[in-house]
């Protein structure tokens, strides 16, 4: 099962355009994303900008950055973009009166979608690739479900819509590490790459982004939303090993199967495949 998607750039124009970038999605499949930047689809003028920013995945979203009365013409700049440039799109969520064009224009042009409020398995199959937004109590408890659906390549995790469901605070992360751990344990179970946190609203705290980024990965996370271009590289840098991590996971490789200890501790199989994991080998 695909482990992600990672998509950057304009697609080939031209007779093998399709082919061309169907080879650039599945070369880029094993590589899970880290970074995935949302942008207002009502705001064209910002598609290049996040492109520019580096972020991994670029999501024009057409949800909850934009107004009901702007939707048809945020679809229709979407829409545009899609013609010439790649991302993935934030679809309106299933049941809303906006779904079933937004579904048309993402089946239509072939691009991942991320379907926020992912409840239910027999939506997501109908998408060809699938970022599934985890936001609300029954999406949580649905995990497993939603993580086995072939066309599902990654949980996401929606930590502000599911703390309005609950009443509680959302910067507070204690009230979700049920959740986050559900999605963990669920993307693991189906083969997934470990699941997508889910934004830091306050853009002006440096520290409470890099504390966030630190939680997530302590719990299994492997990437963050962002909601802005200057949360990408410190989410880059938070989720990328250290250097002391690299360090041990070297010595624990060099060592080899044969060695039953380093720096005094067991190594066995597992140990193993976790340095090697760390390493990308």
């Amino acid at each position: 099962m695909d482990s992600t998607f990672v998509l950057r750039g304009p697609s080939p124009h031209g007779v093998n355009a399709h082919s061309a970038a169907r080879r650039s999605l599945i070369r880029l499949r094993c590589v899970p994303a880290t970074t995935y930047l949302f942008v207002p689809g009502d705001r064209p003028d910002r598609f290049g900008k996040a492109v520019a920013s580096g972020a991994d995945v670029v999501i024009l979203d057409l949800e909850d950055a934009v107004a009901p009365a702007d939707k048809d013409t945020a679809r229709a700049a979407v829409a545009s973009w899609l013609e010439t440039g790649r991302a993935a799109v934030r679809i309106n969520a299933p049941g809303t009166p906006w779904f079933e064009a937004d579904a048309t224009l993402v089946t239509a042009r072939g691009v991942p979608v991320v379907v926020p409020k992912a409840e239910a398995p027999g939506v997501l199959a109908g998408f060809r690739e699938v970022v599934a937004l985890v936001e609300t109590a029954r999406g949580v408890e649905s995990a497993g479900e939603l993580a086995a659906v072939p066309s599902v390549t990654r949980l996401a995790f929606g930590s502000v819509d599911l703390a309005a469901e609950l009443g509680v605070a959302p910067e507070d992360p204690e009230p979700f590490a049920y959740a986050r751990s559900r999605l963990v344990i669920a993307s693991a179970a189906a083969g997934l790459a470990p699941p997508v946190d889910g934004v830091t609203t306050d853009l002006r705290d440096d520290e409470r982004l890099a504390a966030d980024v630190r939680y997530a990965r302590r719990l299994g996370f492997g990437g963050k939303l962002c909601i802005h271009p200057r949360q990408v590289e410190p989410v880059r840098a938070g989720f990328a090993p250290t250097e002391a991590e690299l360090e041990w996971a070297r010595r624990v490789v060099t060592a080899g199967e044969s060695v039953s200890t380093v720096d005094g501790s067991m190594v066995d199989k597992p140990v193993l495949a976790r340095a090697r994991r760390i390493l990308g080998d």
